[in-house]
């Protein structure tokens, strides 16, 4: 079995035509969804890119792993990006140092395991995990941006140890074209093959000039009407940036993206089709964290908000699965699941050794693509954790407890009667007795995954950006970067 994980940037799971979103042009993610499974309650780690991504590929827990924020430092020397003919080596916030940080060093992702046996990996997009420049865990090929996020039309794209800026090229059409020259040369091996292929969409920037004329085009009188209109969040951190006054021009970006990003993909599938490989490959689309548009006033995911937020639009993330004869057709599975599952999930659909996951938080989810009549039966409560920095989350399938260490503000919600999270019942005393059985089981849960050399109650964590490792691993007086 072949794998073709695709994963976008800053994705809700209501932003897809087959989440709910009726004005969204999503053809293609429609048609995995229609060829396969649409999980509806599928949760991130954590609300924030890198340390969702570095859990996706270890199975573990931001406070075991140590990426706690997005990097914002060691992704690229200084000097590869002068080499590059970019006089600025420096992107929206991202700092360039003279040492590039490999933050996953010494951890386990399910792409050396693949690898180990037998599995020829390729990455076509986003790593932002440190060190892009070099291949890392079991991918022989490599292809990705240099500071983990771009201007749309000047990528700076790394292949082969070096860095180049495509000025003109689209990145999202980029990428697709190396998805599909790899799926070019994959038919003709014996070797299965995995394939990441990581678009920055529909991360921000949304201006005009970021996406094609089409797709602004196709959105220019639309009144995104599935989407609240509600006044700003009052703890807002990106109102001077984004902010519910440009609220047209934000949706018109970012819905355009998806749909540039959607036509890609369609791309990717039919030459999945022609070279005569769909029938043995799994094919994953997901998102490494969630998004708010506008909902609950905020504009952004987790870090969207100071204190962090865990709303459900921050922390659920779209999750489709398509393997023909295997996954039954047009299903819609309710379960809650985390992407703490997607490592053994993957190893077990792949009969792979599992040992590596006995450690792990995560527990494989194949029963249900396989439709068992009886995975309805179990009644086992299925639980999910969140945590971004000293902010950690709890939630089973009527409950949502959040918990900001040391001093608060915590929050309560009754997601049977009240999803849209509009009354926190924390402080009333009729629900004391729920708050505590929430938090024990919160920090039991932690206890048992978190290593304390990277614990994330001990981490400053400001939303700002990681500029080292965490922890007794930190080689910096500010680990995480603080606005002076």
């Amino acid at each position: 079995m072949n794998i073709l994980f695709i994963m976008a940037d800053d994705q809700g799971s209501w932003a897809m035509n087959c989440g709910g979103t009726k004005e969204l042009c999503t053809p293609n993610l429609n048609r995995i969804a229609e060829s396969g499974m649409q999980f509806q309650n599928f949760y991130c780690v954590s609300p924030v890119c890198s340390p969702a991504r570095a859990s996706v590929l270890t199975g573990d827990i931001p406070s075991s792993h140590g990426v706690h924020d997005w990097i914002r430092s060691g992704n690229i020397d200084k000097d590869k990006f002068e080499e590059a003919g970019r006089e600025n080596p420096y992107w929206n916030g991202y700092s360039c140092e003279d040492k590039p940080i490999s933050y996953l060093e010494g951890k386990t992702t399910y792409t050396d395991v693949l690898n180990e046996n037998g599995y020829r990996c390729a990455l076509a997009g986003k790593w932002h995990l440190g060190d892009s420049v070099c291949p890392q865990h079991g991918f022989s090929k490599w292809y990705t941006i240099g500071l983990g996020g771009c201007d749309y039309f000047h990528p700076d794209i790394v292949e082969n140890g070096n860095i180049k800026v495509l000025h003109e090229q689209y990145v999202t059409e980029v990428i697709a074209n190396k998805a599909i020259e790899y799926l070019n040369e994959f038919q003709h091996q014996e070797e299965p093959f995995y394939l990441s292929v990581h678009f920055t969409a529909p991360h921000s920037p949304w201006g005009e000039e970021q996406h094609p004329k089409k797709w602004m085009d196709y959105y220019e009188n639309c009144d995104f009407q599935s989407i609240p209109d509600e006044a700003d969040h009052p703890d807002l951190t990106t109102g001077p940036v984004f902010g519910t006054e440009k609220r047209k021009e934000n949706l018109r970006g970012y819905f355009a993206a998806i749909s540039a990003m959607d036509e890609q993909i369609g791309r990717i599938l039919d030459t999945l089709e022609a070279n005569g490989l769909r029938e043995n490959t799994l094919v994953v689309y997901t998102a490494d964290n969630g998004m708010s548009m506008g909902h609950h006033g905020v504009w952004g995911k987790g870090n969207g908000t100071f204190p962090f937020n865990m709303y459900e639009t921050s922390v659920k993330v779209p999750f489709l699965m398509s393997l023909p004869g295997v996954i039954p057709q047009g299903k819609r599975e309710e379960t809650i699941l985390s992407a703490y599952d997607i490592f053994p999930t993957l190893l077990e659909l792949c009969k792979l050794d599992r040992k590596e996951c006995e450690k792990l938080p995560g527990r494989s989810f194949a029963y249900l693509l396989r439709w068992e009549k009886e995975h309805k039966k179990r009644d086992e409560e299925i639980v999910v954790f969140d945590e971004y920095g000293p902010v950690r989350m709890i939630r089973n399938q009527d409950w949502k407890y959040i918990h900001r260490y040391p001093y608060g503000p915590h929050e309560l919600y009754y997601l049977t009667e009240d999803p849209e999270e509009k009354e926190n019942l924390y402080g009333q005393p009729e629900y004391e007795k729920m708050v505590v059985e929430m938090r024990t089981r919160l920090n039991e849960w932690f206890n048992k995954y978190a290593d304390e050399k990277v614990d994330g109650v001990k981490e400053s964590v400001t939303g700002l950006g990681q500029m080292c490792r965490a922890g007794i691993y930190s080689e910096k007086t500010d680990t995480y970067y603080c606005e002076k």
